[in-house]
């Protein structure tokens, strides 16, 4: 345990509460109510960015203060709230996280105090970042990514070339964090990060997604030709790099692969992004049975819509608590020795699903209309069974960390 170790408290700090009242005004405020417009225009939301940089909301400092918080329910806290205002603005609004994830994970303080700040500008001149991990061939297996990366000793730069896909803010971000292979015989273990900063030659943006849900949030391929990048913006290091590559073609261990390494310490916070839709989709769903009559009573007063309704809230309830318990582990260096930051994020996901569902099936047909948000929050719902890795995946990782066994 960390010598900084908070004890594990279901009580949230003044601090928190105050972050958290103050995230849910904006969020009630400003996001929800423009949530159906930015998911009709699937377009980047940057109005709503730029309120929320405004406010410091949208920062480094916020998100650095929040990450850094002892119980490590900064950012789950702050998420959920944003989140239950709107799923595609929230992913705009945190999607330059995960690249910031990323660098924090594994750079140098040089690196860090260089491109952090430029991946979120200033409230008169917002900026973006991207992670690029994913690739056409190589989705949930990170050990088949194609992108590489070749050292230029003449010049002391590498050149990247590949094809990155699924990413958010891909093309679009002022600094892209890319995963590449430089010893493609060692699969994960000879992958590196590199920062290509703005303006860089050779990056592009390729096919943009048009999405089932999160349709405010930009995806879109990245197309990496001749990537030139300076030696410094490899991710921790060349000297860290050659001797990790040493240690792994001796037949010793390589240490955490850096995308793996950054999916697992953004779990908890992804789950608190499902936690979000799916309160948001409970508590519309409640308020509506409270209500809407039919028969002469409130449709609440039916023991088939209020059990539903007790069940969604207890589901939400469990997904909350183990995203809490995912998130004070991974920030006071408590191993998951049973993969809990995976489960946190399958319970999250799932739950957001069947939640929503549940919400749409209490409004009856007005749920399927886009006159109630619910059907949105269900669209929106669905990616958190996918991305970040899937259900499936997550279920392996539980597998394999609660057997020993090298489960396939």
């Amino acid at each position: 345990m960390a010598e900084s170790a908070s004890e594990f408290s279901l009580e949230l700090s003044a601090d928190l509460r105050e972050v958290r009242d103050w995230v849910h005004d904006f969020a009630a405020g400003v996001i929800r109510p423009a949530g159906a417009e930015w998911d009709e225009r699937e377009e980047t939301p940057w109005p709503v960015i730029q309120e929320a940089a405004k406010i410091g909301l949208y920062s480094l400092d916020f998100f650095a203060q929040q990450w850094f918080e002892p119980s490590g329910l900064g950012i789950p806290v702050a998420f959920e709230e944003i989140f239950w205002g709107d799923a595609g603005i929230g992913l705009s609004l945190a999607g330059t996280g995960l690249a910031a994830a990323a660098l924090a994970a594994n750079g140098t303080p040089e690196q860090m105090a260089e491109w952090l700040p430029q991946m979120f500008g200033t409230p008169d001149d917002v900026k973006l970042g991207a992670f690029c991990a994913s690739e056409p061939d190589a989705g949930s297996d990170v050990g088949a990514i194609r992108t590489r990366a070749v050292y230029d000793q003449a010049t002391g730069d590498w050149v990247l070339n590949g094809v990155k896909t699924w990413a958010t803010n891909g093309g679009i971000a002022d600094v892209h964090v890319v995963v590449a292979s430089v010893d493609p015989e060692l699969r994960t273990r000879g992958q590196a990060s590199f920062i290509v900063p703005p303006g860089t030659p050779g990056l592009s943006q390729g096919q943009k997604f048009r999405k089932h849900g999160i349709r405010a949030s930009h995806t879109a391929e990245v197309v990496l030709s001749d990537v030139r990048v300076p030696g410094g913006c490899l991710v921790g290091g060349k000297e860290k790099l050659d001797a990790r590559l040493a240690r792994v073609r001796e037949g010793g261990r390589g240490g955490e692969q850096s995308a793996m390494r950054t999916f697992e310490t953004t779990r908890p916070t992804v789950a608190a992004m499902a936690v979000g839709i799916a309160r948001a989709a409970f508590e519309y769903a409640r308020d509506y049975a409270r209500q809407r009559e039919q028969f002469g009573r409130k449709i609440g007063q039916n023991q088939a819509v209020a059990f539903l309704l007790a069940d969604m809230a207890t589901r939400v309830d469990m997904a909350r608590l183990m995203t809490w318990r995912a998130a004070w582990m991974a920030r006071n260096s408590h191993p998951f020795e049973q993969a809990e930051g995976s489960m946190s994020k399958l319970v999250a996901g799932e739950t957001a699903v069947w939640v929503t569902e549940q919400a749409i099936q209490i409004l009856g047909g007005a749920g399927y209309t886009r006159e109630h948000p619910v059907e949105r929050f269900h669209r929106d719902a669905k990616i958190y069974t996918i991305f970040e890795g899937t259900s499936e995946i997550q279920r392996l990782i539980i597998a394999r960390a609660i057997t020993g066994l090298p489960i396939q």
